[in-house]
């Protein structure tokens, strides 16, 4: 299992060397809400389809 230094050193050497620190933010940003919504998954804290268009209907109606 990597590191969280590792995968950071992971991520830069994909970037171009004339990324900007937004940049390499962004890609960070992304990278931790692919890895939370995984462990979401992963532990069952998920909602199907059909779960998020009544949730949706319902806040639509209010």
């Amino acid at each position: 299992m990597s590191t969280v230094k590792q995968e950071v050193r992971k991520l830069l050497a994909r970037l171009p060397e004339d990324c900007s620190l937004e940049d390499i933010q962004y890609h960070l940003y992304v990278l931790q809400k692919i890895e939370r919504g995984i462990r979401d998954s992963q532990e069952s804290r998920v909602y199907s389809q059909e779960e998020v268009e009544k949730m949706m209907a319902k806040r639509l109606v209010e």
